[in-house]
């Protein structure tokens, strides 16, 4: 049985909880036991505004055990595994504190806040043997899991082009203070980056373009192209401005030699060269929820952690660096030149 610490309580901690609730109810050998929040007494009877809906608003927490600190938790309970969904600043150095001291740790992306504090993460994992997974949940996703397929086994030829998108309304608290969130560009953007390096591989260049709208946030609307080699296009934009209640959204359109895929509207549907277009059979379940439960029986079975290994979550923070030091620069190209394997 593995027990397992929450640490975070806004939107990302909670639509955590609601999967680990999910999979204890379909009788895997995971418990949840204890969450931790400086503001867990408030929280507890309040909303956590996000970008996807959770499964309730106002949570009952009496079955767990509530703590405001992380060592006192840390002291009090026998725990493997931390989840960590706190303010990107604080990733790396409590990952890497908590491998240090024996626990497994999920920690929601991005990775961190820099790709140095990325690296230090995923060189501790390797050193320490602990089972380090990053919640860059689109790799888990039924939508992007299809996509990964037909790119890897060549089913319609190869990629012509690719479009990547995805937005919302603003955020608030912390995620508008650039300097911690690193703006849309990082809290945001980098899933589609994440996704192009995940199908694509590690990009020769990127130039990217970045606008600031609402003050001290960072940029808030982005778009990015990535060269490669063979010379497909490749680009993807987020915009997390959109007004009223738009709602929010994610998709893509890539463009094989025989054939394109497209996803919108939580739809994917394929269109072939020759043949009619059709809607594949997918998974209804979310990224989050595969993930959460590919990751429990990484850790029981010892098996590395193919999809999201913590060196490829860093390389996609390089790319995001390397997005921001272009737009910086008025869209001028930027190489990439990563270790192999990133």
């Amino acid at each position: 049985m593995l027990k397992i610490g929450l640490i975070g309580f806004g939107f990302m901690g909670r639509m955590h909880m609601d999967n680990y609730v999910r999979l204890m109810a379909e009788g895997e050998p995971i418990q949840l036991t204890a969450i931790c929040d400086i503001r867990i007494h408030e929280l507890k009877n309040s909303k956590a505004p996000g970008n996807i809906a959770t499964d309730r608003e106002v949570y009952d927490l009496s079955a767990f055990n509530l703590y405001e600190d992380i060592e006192q938790m840390l002291h009090a309970e026998r725990l493997d595994v931390i989840d960590i969904t706190l303010p990107t600043p604080l990733h790396a150095d409590l990952s890497c504190r908590l491998m240090e001291r024996g626990y497994h740790v999920l920690c929601e992306k991005p990775i961190a806040r820099t790709y140095e504090g990325a690296v230090r993460m995923a060189e501790t994992a390797s050193r320490t043997g602990r089972q380090l997974l990053i919640g860059q949940c689109l790799r888990y996703w039924p939508a992007y899991e299809f996509l990964k397929d037909c790119v890897d086994d060549q089913r319609f030829g190869g990629v012509h082009a690719g479009t990547f998108y995805r937005g919302s309304e603003s955020p608030q608290g912390w995620f508008l203070n650039g300097e911690l969130s690193g703006g849309c560009l990082l809290d945001m953007h980098i899933h589609d980056t994440d996704m192009i390096h995940w199908l694509f591989g590690m990009p020769d260049r990127v130039s990217a373009a970045g606008k600031n709208v609402i003050a001290g946030s960072g940029y808030d609307i982005v778009r990015t192209q990535y060269a490669y080699p063979d010379g497909k296009l490749i680009d993807a934009q987020a915009d997390w401005t959109y007004a009223g209640e738009h709602g929010f959204i994610m998709g893509y359109r890539v463009n094989f030699e025989h054939g394109m895929i497209v996803f919108e509207r939580g739809e994917v549907r394929v269109y072939p060269s020759a043949g009619e277009a059709y809607t594949p059979e997918l998974s209804s379940d979310t990224g989050y929820y595969r993930m959460i439960r590919a990751y429990m029986h990484t850790i029981r079975s010892g098996e590395p952690n193919l999809v999201c290994p913590a060196d490829s979550a860093a390389g996609s923070l390089k790319i995001i660096e390397a997005e921001q030091h272009s737009a910086d620069r008025a869209s001028e190209w930027v190489l990439l030149q990563l270790a192999s394997g990133q």
